[in-house]
C-alpha cells in the first residue's frame, strides 16, 4: 500500500468563499435576537459568543488546511524534492507560513476585541465592536487571496501524483525518450502508458504493478532524460532525476542500437555515463532494444565494443539483456532477471545488517547423527514384491479412467511404450471399455455414473456403505424420532382404506337424504309446480350457504353481532341499505313473501318510546327556542331594550338560540343504552358549560410557556428599523452583514 495518499486532502476555498463560509455558519450557529432591554450582561455575552464563534470557525478551517498540506521536511526525501522540482519549495513554505500567520492574527484579533467588548456599556457600542472584530477578521482572510489560490492548485496537482510507495520492490525504467520505456512497461504491467512516435510522450511518472514469484512488484515509467547538465534540465526530465536518486530499486538503462529514436548510439553511451553516479549502490539492467530492427550479431563492430566497455566501466552490479517489444522476445527474461537481483540484493542487506544477529539466536537447526551402523533399507511390501514377480519383474503402471474427460495433450505421452491402445471416450461412455473389465476389478463411482447418464442424472447410493451391525438394515427407511417415540409405531396401515369407506358411506347417506327429501316434496299435492321449483331453488341455496360455512376459509371470519348484522356496510352501495324495498327484492328472490313481516317492522318503529321521545324533545327545544326570541311583557320591543343597554343584539340572540338548539339536539341523539364518548380533554367534566370554563382555565395557564420566543430563536420578527426603512433609497447595494 502507498505511504503517502494525497487524494484525501480537501479543497482549498478562495478568500470570498471562506469569508462567506465563516460569517454564514456564525449567523445560522449562534443566537440572532438581542433587545437593548436586555441587562448590559447579557448583551456582552450575545456579541461576545458571535466574535469567539467566528475566530473558532476560522482557526479550525485553517488548521485542517495546515493539516492536510505534507510538511516537506518530515516525508520521505523522494515526495520531499519531487515537490520542490514540481511546485517550488520556497513558495509552497511561504504560502504555508502565511496561512499560519493569518491564524494568530485573527487569534489575536479575538482577544483584543473581547476583552474590549467586556466593558461596553451600551448595545450600539458592543454591535460596533462585534462589526469592527468581525471585518477586521474577514480583511486579513482576503489578504491571503494568492496564498489560497496557490495552495488549491498545489492540491488538485498532488492528487494526480501516482500513488508510489517508495520503500517497496521496484523497477526503474530510464533513459532517453523514444527508446521503448513505455512500451516494456504495457507489456509486463496492466497499465496503460501512452505510446507515441514522438519524444516526451511521458511527461510524468507513471506507475504499474506486475507479480513474480507470488510478491507485487511496482513498477515506474520516467520521462525521457536528455544530455546536457543538470542545471540545464527541465522539469520533466528532473522527475526522472529525483526518483534515480532517491529510490531504492532495480534500474534499467533502455538503449536503442537501431537509432530510430533519432539518438545515436555515442549519445546513449555519453547519457549513462552522465548520470552514472546515481547507479551508486542500485542493480542495474542494460537493456539492449529494438533487436528486431537491428540484431546484436549484424550490429557494428565499433558500436558493440563501446557497449562492452560502458558495462564493464559501470562495475559488477550491471548485466546486459537484449529484447524486443514488438516481437516480445527476451521481455520476460529482462523482467524476471531484475526481480532476480533486486530480491538477491535485499536478502544480503538484511543478512549484513545488525538485526540479523538478533535473529540467528533465537534460531537453532538440528543436525541428526547416527546412532548405530546398520543399514537400513528401503522397506518394499511383500504384496508388491509378489505382484513383480508375477509380471516378470515389471510394475506394472495403473491407468486412470479416462470417462467423462477430454483428450488431452499428454495422453498419448504417458502410454508410449504401452502397444495397446487408448480407450475411445464413447466406449468409456458406454461401459464397453477394457479398463475394469480386463483387469476384473469393480467399477468405480464415475465410471457407473458415465454408464447410466452422466452427472446430475444418476448419483452412488451410498447406503452400501453403511456399518450397521446386520447388512440387511443399511436399506430400510431411517424412523421419524418426535419427542422419543418413534411415528411409525402410531400410525394406522389401513389409514388410507378406511378413510376411503368413511368418505364412500357419507355420500351414500347424502344421496339418500336428498332422495328423501324429493319423495317428501312429491308427496305433497298442495304445491303447484312453480313453487315445487322454488323450494327445491331454496333448498339448493341452503345446502350451498351450508357448504360455504362449513369451508375451511369461512372458519377465520368472526361472527357479527345480531345488533350490527343489517347495517349499512357502504352508503355508496344501495343494495346493501337496509330498507323496505330492499328486503322486499331479496325475500323475492328466494320465493317468500315478506308484506307481514314489513308491517311488523313498521309497527315495532311507531310504537317504539325512544323515537317519541327524540320527537318531543325537538319539538320542546324548538318551543323554547321561540320563547326565547320573543320579548318579555313589560320590555317594550328589542330597539327599545338595545338603546337602553338592557338588551341583546340580534347576532347574540342568534347566537345563543343557535347553541342551545345544537345542545338539545346532541343530548337527544344520545340513547340511554350507549355511554356518550367523550375527548381526554372533556373526562371528568360534567356539562358543555364546565368544559367551556375548564377550557379557558387551561388556555390562562398556558400562556406563560406557549409561543414564548427567546434570543435562541431563529425567526425574524416583523419589525421595521428605522434607519434602514425612512427616507430615500440610493442606488447601490443593500448588502448588509
Amino acid at each position: 500500500m502507498p505511504v503517502y495518499n494525497f487524494k484525501k486532502m480537501a479543497p482549498v476555498p478562495s478568500a470570498v468563499d471562506l469569508v462567506d463560509i465563516v460569517l454564514t455558519r456564525t449567523q445560522r450557529r449562534t443566537p440572532t435576537v438581542v433587545h437593548p432591554g436586555y441587562k448590559i450582561t447579557r448583551i456582552r455575552n450575545f456579541y461576545m459568543r458571535k466574535i469567539k464563534f467566528t475566530q473558532q470557525t476560522i482557526s479550525d478551517r485553517l488548521t485542517a488546511m495546515l493539516a492536510d498540506f505534507p510538511r516537506l521536511s518530515d516525508i520521505h526525501p523522494f515526495y520531499s524534492d519531487l515537490c520542490n522540482t514540481l511546485y517550488d519549495r520556497d513558495h509552497y513554505k511561504l504560502a504555508l507560513g502565511q496561512i499560519n500567520t493569518a491564524k494568530q492574527l485573527v487569534d489575536s484579533v479575538a482577544r483584543d476585541m473581547i476583552r474590549m467588548v467586556k466593558y461596553g456599556d451600551s448595545l450600539y457600542r458592543c454591535k460596533c465592536l462585534k462589526r469592527a472584530a468581525l471585518g477586521r477578521m474577514c480583511t486579513i482572510l482576503k489578504r491571503q487571496k494568492a496564498s489560497l489560490s496557490y495552495l488549491e492548485e498545489v492540491r488538485k496537482h498532488m492528487s494526480r501524483l501516482p500513488a508510489l510507495d517508495p520503500n517497496t520492490r521496484t523497477l526503474l525504467m530510464c533513459g532517453l525518450p523514444n527508446v521503448g520505456k513505455s512500451s516494456f512497461m504495457n507489456k509486463i504491467t496492466r497499465a496503460n502508458v501512452d505510446v507515441q512516435p514522438y519524444a516526451f510522450t511521458t511527461k510524468s511518472l507513471f506507475v504499474g504493478h506486475t507479480d513474480y514469484k507470488y510478491l507485487r512488484w511496482q513498477v515506474i515509467d520516467t520521462p525521457g532524460i536528455l544530455d546536457h547538465p543538470l542545471e540545464q534540465r527541465n522539469t520533466i526530465e528532473m522527475q526522472a532525476i529525483t526518483a534515480l536518486a532517491h529510490l531504492t530499486c532495480s534500474v534499467l538503462y533502455f538503449m536503442d542500437i537501431s537509432e530510430q529514436c533519432g539518438y545515436t548510439i555515442e549519445a546513449q553511451c555519453n547519457l549513462f555515463r552522465s548520470i552514472q553516479p546515481l547507479f551508486a549502490n542500485k542493480q542495474l539492467v542494460m537493456v539492449i532494444n529494438k533487436i528486431d530492427a537491428q540484431p546484436w550479431e549484424t550490429l557494428h563492430t565499433t558500436h558493440k565494443t563501446m557497449i562492452e566497455e560502458l558495462l564493464k566501466e559501470s562495475g559488477p552490479n550491471t548485466s546486459m539483456h537484449m529484447m524486443s517489444n514488438i516481437t516480445e522476445e527476451g521481455v520476460s527474461a529482462v523482467k524476471n532477471h531484475a526481480c532476480d537481483k533486486l530480491l538477491a540484493a535485499r536478502v544480503d542487506s538484511r543478512v549484513s545488517g545488525n538485526k540479523v544477529e538478533g535473529v540467528m539466536n533465537r534460531l537453532q537447526v538440528a543436525y541428526p547423527t547416527a546412532r548405530d551402523g546398520v543399514t537400513r533399507e528401503a522397506f518394499i511390501p511383500e504384496s508388491v514384491v509378489q505382484e513383480r514377480k508375477a509380471n516378470g519383474g515389471v510394475v506394472e503402471k495403473k491407468v486412470k479412467s479416462r470417462a467423462g474427460y477430454a483428450p488431452t495433450v499428454d495422453d498419448g505421452s504417458e502410454n508410449e511404450e504401452d502397444e495397446t491402445p487408448l480407450e475411445s471416450e464413447d466406449d468409456m461412455m458406454d461401459g464397453a471399455g477394457t479398463t475394469a473389465t480386463a483387469a476384473g476389478r469393480k467399477k468405480t463411482a464415475r465410471e457407473l455414473m458415465w454408464e447410466n447418464g452422466g452427472p446430475g442424472v444418476w448419483a452412488p447410493d451410498y447406503r452400501e456403505q453403511y456399518d450397521l451391525n446386520d447388512p440387511e438394515w443399511r436399506f430400510d427407511a431411517i424412523p421419524q424420532i418426535l419427542d422419543g417415540k418413534n411415528i411409525a409405531d402410531y400410525v394406522d396401515p389401513d389409514i388410507d382404506a378406511k378413510l376411503q369407506l368413511l368418505e364412500e358411506e357419507e355420500e351414500q347417506l347424502a344421496k339418500e337424504y336428498d332422495a328423501a327429501n324429493m319423495e317428501k316434496m312429491d308427496d305433497d299435492e298442495s304445491l303447484t309446480e312453480m313453487e315445487t321449483a322454488q323450494v327445491a331453488e331454496i333448498r339448493d341455496r341452503v345446502k350451498i350457504a351450508r357448504t360455504y360455512k362449513e369451508r375451511s376459509g369461512g372458519r377465520n371470519r368472526p361472527a357479527l353481532p345480531r345488533e350490527i348484522r343489517g347495517r349499512v356496510k357502504d352508503c355508496h352501495d344501495d343494495g346493501a341499505k337496509l330498507s323496505a324495498t330492499a328486503i322486499e327484492k331479496r325475500m323475492a328472490k328466494v320465493g317468500v313473501d315478506a308484506s307481514a313481516m314489513l308491517e311488523r317492522g313498521r309497527k315495532r318503529e311507531r310504537d317504539d318510546p325512544r323515537r317519541e321521545k327524540r320527537r318531543l324533545g325537538r319539538k320542546g327545544g324548538d318551543d323554547a327556542t321561540m320563547d326565547d326570541a320573543a320579548p318579555a311583557e313589560g320590555e317594550g320591543n328589542t330597539d327599545e331594550a338595545m338603546k337602553d343597554g338592557r338588551g341583546q343584539s340580534k347576532g347574540a340572540i342568534k347566537k345563543a338560540r343557535k347553541e342551545r338548539e345544537l345542545s338539545v339536539r346532541r343530548e337527544n341523539s344520545q340513547a340511554r343504552s350507549h355511554s356518550r364518548p367523550q375527548k381526554p380533554s372533556e373526562m371528568g367534566v360534567r356539562d358543555e358549560s364546565m368544559a367551556r370554563i375548564a377550557k379557558e382555565v387551561e388556555k390562562k395557564g398556558q400562556k406563560r410557556w406557549f409561543g414564548g420566543s427567546g434570543e435562541g430563536d431563529h425567526t425574524k420578527a416583523v419589525h421595521l428599523v428605522k434607519w434602514m426603512n425612512t427616507g430615500k433609497k440610493r442606488n447601490g447595494t443593500n448588502y448588509c452583514r
